[in-house]
C-alpha cells in the first residue's frame, strides 16, 4: 500500500488546581467529571493499544498541576466516592424513568459506563495516575510532553520565574513517571520570540504553536531561529474539522448535548437536537443512534486526513505531516462520544494508508523543513495574546506582574524554608492562565478572579510568616492543600 503521509494526534491534558476550592459547577466537580469521562476511557484506550503492542501511537501531554491532582490522596478519595453517587443516580434514574423505553434504556446505559468506570478506577487507579502514566510511556506506546508547573501564561512571565517554573514542571513530571520530557505543549501556546533559548536551556526539544505561527505551513516541524528546537503547528485545515470556534462533530443533532441536565438525578438526558431547541424541547439521547454517526464522522475525518496529505505533498514534493492537536477534556467530558471517535480513527488512518507516529515519530522519519522566525502568538482569539493580556483582563495583568515583582523578592536563606516553598506555590497557582482565559470567555469568571484573588492574599500572608516561626494552624492547613509539590524549592528561583 502506498504511504498518503504522517498523521500525529497530540492530546493536551490540563485542569488548574481544583480540590479544596469548591465544588459545583467548577471546583471539584470539574476535576470529576473529566477525570470519569475523558482521562478514564482516553487511557483504558491507550492501555489497549499498548496490549496489542502498538507502539507511537499518539502523542500526550500532561501538565504537572493535572497530573498533581491526579495523584493527590485527598482527590483520590473524593473521586472514588464522586463514582459511587454516579452509579446511584443511575440507579435513581432507572426508577424515575422506568415509564419511558427511550430514557429507561439510557438510564441503564449510564449504570453500566459507571460501573465500568468505578471498577477501572478500583483495579486500575487507587494509586493515582503516575503509576499508569509510567507503564505507558515505558512501553512505547505514546510521547509523553510535560510543560511548567501550573500552567502559566509563560510570554507574560519574568524570564528568571518562566525558567523557574518550566525546570522544576519537567523535573515534577521525571519524579512521577522515571521520564524527563523532551517535548511540550506550551500553554496556550504561548509564545514570545527568543523562548526557544530557554527551552534549549532546560532540555525542552520540541513544543506546539499554532498553524498561523507558521503562517499555515505546517506540513514539516521546523527549527525556530538560530536553535535546534522544532516547532509543531497545528494544522488547522483538519483540527477543525472536529472542534472549531464555530462548528466541528461534537455538535451533531445526534449526539448527547453537554448542556442539557436531568437535575433531579444529575444526568444528562439530551441529544443536541438542534442548536436553536430549548433544553426542554431537546430529544432524548439514544447511544446507537450516536455510534452510527460516529461511524460516519470517523470516515470523514480519514478522508479529509488523506486529502489534506495527498494536498501538502503536491505542494511540497515529498511525503508531509498533519498534526491535529485538541485538549483531552473534549474527548468524552464536553463530547460525550469523543473516545469512541478517538479509537475509531486512530483505528482507520493506518488502514487508509497514514502513518500514525508521535512527534518524536515524525522527526525520526525526517519531517522536519528549514529554520522559521516565530511570532509572538498563541492558540487563543486572534492567535496573539489579547485572550490573557486584553482589556477585560488588565487588571489581572497588572497585579500578576506586582505579584512577579514580590515574588522574585521573596526572602531566603541557605536552608530549605517550606513556608518560602509554600508561598511560591500559591503564587504559581494564582499565576495559572486559566483565570484569564476564564474571564476573557466569561465562563465562570467571578470563580476566576475570585481563585486568583486567593492565591494572591495567600502568597501574601505566607511570605510575611518566612523566617518568623511556625505557622497558625489554619494558615498551615490551606497551605499544605494548596501546594502538591513537594519537590519545590523556593531557594532555585
Amino acid at each position: 500500500m502506498t504511504r498518503e503521509g504522517t498523521f500525529c494526534l497530540v492530546l493536551h491534558s490540563h485542569l488548574p488546581w481544583l480540590p479544596h476550592h469548591g465544588s459545583w459547577p467548577v471546583g471539584e466537580e470539574w476535576l470529576y467529571q473529566a477525570w470519569a469521562h475523558s482521562y478514564l476511557p482516553v487511557v483504558d484506550l491507550v492501555r489497549r493499544f499498548a496490549a496489542e503492542g502498538k507502539r507511537d501511537v499518539l502523542t500526550l501531554g500532561v501538565t504537572p498541576v493535572l497530573a498533581a491532582q491526579l495523584d493527590d490522596p485527598y482527590a483520590l478519595r473524593a473521586f472514588h466516592e464522586w463514582l459511587g453517587h454516579w452509579q446511584l443516580r443511575t440507579v435513581q434514574a432507572g426508577t424515575l424513568w422506568r415509564s419511558d423505553p427511550l430514557l429507561r434504556e439510557l438510564g441503564a446505559h449510564e449504570y453500566r459506563a459507571a460501573t465500568r468506570a468505578l471498577e477501572d478506577f478500583e483495579t486500575q487507579w487507587r494509586h493515582g495516575f503516575s503509576p499508569l502514566l509510567r507503564s505507558l510511556v515505558d512501553s512505547g506506546v505514546l510521547e509523553l510532553l510535560g510543560g511548567p508547573y501550573a500552567h502559566p501564561f509563560q510570554p507574560l512571565l519574568d524570564e528568571r520565574i518562566r525558567s523557574f517554573f518550566l525546570r522544576g514542571g519537567l523535573a515534577d513530571t521525571a519524579l512521577r513517571t522515571g521520564h524527563r520530557p523532551e517535548g511540550i505543549w506550551a500553554p496556550e501556546c504561548g509564545y514570545a520570540p527568543g523562548m526557544e533559548a530557554g527551552y534549549a536551556a532546560a532540555g525542552v526539544r520540541r513544543f506546539l504553536v499554532d498553524g498561523p505561527s507558521l503562517h499555515g505551513d505546517t506540513a514539516f516541524a521546523r527549527p525556530v531561529g538560530a536553535s535546534d528546537v522544532l516547532s509543531f503547528g497545528r494544522d488547522l485545515e483538519v483540527t477543525y474539522r472536529v472542534w472549531s470556534p464555530r462548528a466541528g462533530y461534537p455538535g451533531h443533532a445526534h449526539y448527547r448535548d453537554f448542556h442539557t441536565w436531568a437535575h433531579e438525578v444529575g444526568l444528562k438526558p439530551s441529544r443536541v437536537t438542534g442548536k436553536q431547541v430549548e433544553p426542554s424541547d431537546k430529544a432524548p439521547y439514544e447511544p446507537a443512534l450516536a455510534a452510527d454517526t460516529v461511524r460516519t464522522h470517523v470516515k470523514d475525518f480519514v478522508e479529509t486526513v488523506v486529502s489534506r496529505l495527498r494536498s501538502l505533498r503536491e505542494q511540497h514534493g515529498r511525503e508531509a505531516m498533519v498534526v491535529a492537536a485538541y485538549d483531552t477534556e473534549l474527548f468524552g467530558h464536553w463530547w460525550h462520544e469523543g473516545p469512541a471517535w478517538l479509537e475509531g480513527v486512530l483505528r482507520a488512518l493506518p488502514e487508509a494508508g497514514v502513518r500514525v507516529t508521535t512527534l518524536r515519530g515524525a522527526v525520526d522519519a525526517g519531517l522536519v523543513g528549514p529554520a522559521v522566525e516565530l511570532p509572538a502568538s498563541s492558540w487563543g482569539s486572534g492567535k496573539d495574546w489579547r485572550v490573557w493580556d486584553g482589556e477585560q483582563v488588565a487588571d489581572m495583568v497588572a497585579d500578576n506582574a506586582a505579584l512577579q515583582e514580590r515574588l522574585l523578592a521573596l526572602p531566603r536563606s541557605g536552608a530549605r524554608d517550606k513556608v518560602a516553598d509554600w508561598a511560591v506555590g500559591e503564587a504559581m497557582m494564582s499565576l495559572s492562565s486559566d483565570w484569564a482565559f476564564m474571564v476573557t470567555k466569561n465562563s465562570a469568571a467571578d470563580y476566576a478572579r475570585r481563585r486568583a484573588a486567593v492565591h494572591t492574599s495567600r502568597f501574601d500572608e505566607l511570605a510575611g510568616w518566612v523566617g518568623r516561626g511556625p505557622l497558625p494552624a489554619p494558615v498551615e492547613r490551606w497551605a499544605r492543600q494548596d501546594n502538591p509539590f513537594g519537590r519545590l524549592d523556593a531557594r532555585d528561583l
